[in-house]
């Protein structure tokens, strides 16, 4: 049994439009929010907030975040993975399919994305500019990876790592690049605090990979979700979701987040449970998914707001 899939473009759109749905904006909070919590976790411990670090560091990793989602299209496109995809739920899995709708060509899609990139490196000289060359560091090892996710050689989604890259990437990288900025060095709390986060946001990727296994599969694309299977895939998720909990008692315990900041979490496994069932009977009821989907992109952003609020609150 299939999920029909609905195109979220119509081809008299104007052109503006179509580029910026091509990005896949509504992926653009998974990146962007790890950023306030790392500049969250600066500005308590520094006691300063540098508003113009916080605002290129927005606008380079929105940059960042699209010209990837644009890159892996383009490459998922060329490895034949989103052409034979009959079983994506636009607009959340199987790319954006504004080149399976004829809508953009793949070398549009590659020109754009990397004009995106671009973009993202000017505004990381500035910072760089503003608070020191580790800025470039942080950048150019987010956009490796978020490049490596798809496009050969390494190809780092098809061998089973396009998870932990993500994690690194859209998690470690941001919320610890956010605290560097506003602290001006290495925080072992931003580290810390950044695993619920990478983990929330791998949640995220392995979700999404479900409705993709038999394309991803036929094509060679083998993520962990077509290694492992849909059941196999829900016990990992849940995996990812408890140990996000753990983590953020032992930050409680070690007092980088008030005692009641570990009370939501908590409550965020129920949607988490029901978000595993989705995946464990996909083959069955594969419908359910788009609620499961749904349901993990709230848990990333509720969590990370609450822990966001909570260490904007302490003394």
């Amino acid at each position: 049994m299939q999920v029909p899939a609905h195109s979220v473009f119509n081809v008299h759109d104007l052109n503006i439009k179509k580029y910026f749905l091509a990005t896949r904006p509504m992926f653009f909070a998974a990146s962007l929010l790890p950023v306030l919590l790392g500049t969250a976790i600066g500005y308590k411990l520094g006691g300063q907030l540098d508003i113009l670090a916080l605002t290129l560091a927005l606008l380079a990793v929105a940059f960042v975040n699209a010209g990837i989602d644009v890159l892996n299209d383009v490459y998922d496109d060329l490895g034949g993975t989103d052409r034979v995809n009959t079983s994506h739920i636009s607009p959340f899995t199987g790319g954006s399919r504004v080149i399976q709708e004829k809508i953009l060509s793949n070398a549009q899609m590659r020109r754009f994305g990397y004009f995106l990139l671009t973009l993202s490196v000017i505004l990381g000289a500035g910072l760089a500019l503003h608070k020191g060359y580790v800025v470039v560091l942080y950048g150019l090892t987010g956009i490796f990876l978020g490049i490596a996710y798809s496009a050969p050689p390494l190809k780092l989604a098809s061998r089973g790592f396009g998870e932990s890259a993500i994690a690194a990437g859209v998690g470690v990288l941001p919320v610890t690049g956010a605290a560097w900025l506003q602290l001006g060095q290495f925080s072992w709390e931003a580290l810390l605090l950044s695993v619920p986060a990478s983990l929330w946001v791998a949640s995220i990727l392995l979700i999404n990979e479900v409705p993709d296994i038999e394309a991803d599969g036929a094509t060679e694309k083998r993520t962990l979700a077509v290694r492992i299977g849909p059941q196999l895939t829900a016990g990992v998720y849940l995996l990812f979701n408890v140990t996000a909990c753990v983590v953020i008692y032992i930050a409680s315990f070690l007092g980088y987040v008030p005692l009641a900041a570990t009370i939501l979490p908590v409550f965020l496994l129920l949607p988490a449970i029901y978000a595993g069932y989705t995946i464990f009977y996909w083959s069955d009821k594969p419908e359910r998914i788009i609620a499961g989907i749904k349901s993990t992109i709230a848990i990333h952003a509720t969590g990370i707001l609450w822990l966001f609020a909570w260490i904007i609150s302490m003394d």
